[in-house]
């Protein structure tokens, strides 16, 4: 007989209360573990999404630190900053195997020796001083030259003060005529002359050296002491006598059949950032050719972009640019382009980074590669475009690696940063093929925008050197004044003489450009 049958009905009642009490016990202490349970799921659930947050961060900021000039945008001289990874080493698909430094057979630039008739001077040199046995060296016998040597040296440069009397005459008639002053004079009773001023706007726009250290650079090479204001009032007056040279430049710049276009960030205008606007800065815009540079001042938005040069271009008119979205809008109306494989390539070495298991980024670059060295083949040969063969079987790679790249890139839960621009580039390199390959048609189109980009890039250097433009009205003067300038170059003209024209009266302006045969 077990313990429970032998047990009273009274026992059992008292048997069964105490073990609901147990039971109500347990109950109350497992209700207690499912709120602390559910308190520390609700916790788990916020430190997860922590956690996320966190891992999304530092994804960026892995990614922004693995950003260099070979994968992005980002200016050579930036690479070394702290913290940044290193460019790696561009793999060619057909390495040349060429050296660093000057290239076998290439021209030199060493100092020549002169003919007779093109030395400035010659001065005789002879022995000075007394002979061992005590005779005077002057008094010694000539036994002709034995040596020679040329120096090219620059005279002493000092400031040379000119008093001009005109003077005014009586005709026989009874009419009075007064001479003119020189070139380039002011109307007050003195003032600095047409080369000290262009030297001093040279320093400026050329080689970016702030107002005060012009200054001082004057003072220490000349011996003038023109005042601040002085100097930077050149501005001013070098750009309005530049505007007519500026306007040819334009004009011509829309005659180009390809030109180079860029825009890049500018500290400009006072520091605090208008209404409305995050940065106080600018954009510098550049439409440009191998002959040619025009610069505009402003912002990124349409109304700047209306105001450039876009809608006064020729029909068949190419512009070679980096795929920003307001190239493609209507209000500048049927633009031919060549987007930049510069700015491609770059993007892909990302995607090398983003994507280290895939093939397709390193295959769709070398195959652009290979076009971009059939075309300049093909051009030193004088052809006026790349042979269809040719650009076929690079084509059919380029293909192929760009529906692997989509097919493998094809999902939208990769949130990594530069994910979404990986599938972006692949799906332009679908939709826009012959807008990346236009410079194949015709091998006059170049295919990238280096040319602009080595035009903008001064600016960014003017800005590491003078820091911020505060004078709107002014940074537009000196980048008038740097177009025209920039174009002088290009044309193998002294920039210092064009500046010393302009200040005298004499104006130079550019030559038409010709066409190619």
């Amino acid at each position: 007989m077990s313990e429970l049958e032998s047990m009273t009905r009274d026992e059992l009642v008292v048997l069964a209360r105490g073990q609901a009490a147990r039971f109500d016990e347990q109950a109350v202490v497992i209700a207690r573990r499912d709120a602390q349970i559910a308190v520390m799921a609700t916790q788990l659930a916020d430190l997860m999404d922590k956690f996320e947050q966190q891992a999304q961060e530092l994804a960026r900021l892995q990614h922004l630190h693995s950003r260099n000039s070979s994968n992005s945008s980002m200016l050579p001289s930036k690479d070394d900053g702290p913290g940044n990874t290193p460019p790696r080493k561009e793999r060619r698909a057909k390495p040349g195997g060429r050296s660093r430094g000057k290239q076998k057979g290439a021209p030199g630039t060493a100092l020549r020796w002169h003919e007779d008739d093109a030395v400035d001077d010659r001065l005789d040199r002879f022995p000075q001083g007394a002979c061992a046995c005590g005779a005077d060296l002057s008094d010694a016998v000539d036994l002709g030259v034995v040596d020679r040597y040329q120096q090219h040296e620059i005279p002493l440069v000092t400031v040379t003060v000119t008093q001009y009397d005109q003077h005014a005459v009586a005709c026989s008639c009874g009419r009075t005529h007064t001479a003119e002053r020189p070139g380039g004079a002011g109307s007050g009773r003195c003032g600095y002359g047409p080369s000290l001023r262009a030297f001093a706007v040279y320093l400026l726009v050329v080689h970016f050296v702030p107002v005060h250290r012009v200054r001082e650079i004057l003072t220490a090479l000349t011996g003038a002491e023109p005042s601040i204001g002085f100097i930077h009032a050149l501005l001013a007056r070098a750009a309005s006598l530049l505007a007519t040279c500026d306007f040819v430049v334009r004009t011509l710049i829309t005659l180009a059949f390809p030109l180079c276009c860029d825009e890049t960030p500018l500290k400009v205008g006072p520091a605090t950032p208008a209404e409305g606007k995050v940065e106080a800065k600018g954009y510098l815009h550049v439409a440009c050719t191998e002959l040619y540079t025009h610069f505009q001042l402003g912002d990124r938005f349409m109304k700047t972009f209306r105001q450039f040069v876009y809608r006064d271009l020729e029909p068949d008119a190419v512009i070679v640019h980096d795929r920003y979205q307001n190239y493609d809008s209507t209000q500048l109306g049927a633009l031919n382009n060549q987007l930049c494989l510069a700015h491609v390539l770059r993007d892909l070495a990302g995607a090398v980074e983003l994507y280290p298991e895939h093939a397709w980024p390193t295959q769709i670059a070398d195959e652009l590669r290979e076009l971009i060295h059939r075309a300049n083949q093909a051009r030193g040969r004088g052809e006026q475009a790349l042979p269809a063969r040719i650009k076929q079987v690079a084509l059919r790679g380029l293909r192929h690696a760009v529906r692997i790249g989509q097919a493998h890139t094809a999902t939208l839960e990769d949130i990594r940063p530069g994910a979404r621009k990986a599938r972006l580039l692949l799906q332009a390199l679908r939709e826009r093929e012959d807008d990346f390959l236009r410079f194949t048609t015709d091998l006059r189109i170049p295919p990238t925008s280096n040319q602009a980009e080595r035009d903008l890039r001064p600016s960014k250097i003017q800005e590491k050197v003078s820091g911020r433009l505060p004078h709107l009205d002014r940074a537009k003067d000196r980048y008038l004044i740097r177009g025209v300038l920039s174009t002088a170059i290009k044309h193998a003209v002294n920039p210092v003489t064009v500046l010393r024209d302009a200040f005298t009266g004499m104006f130079w302006l550019p030559p038409a450009a010709t066409a190619p045969a």
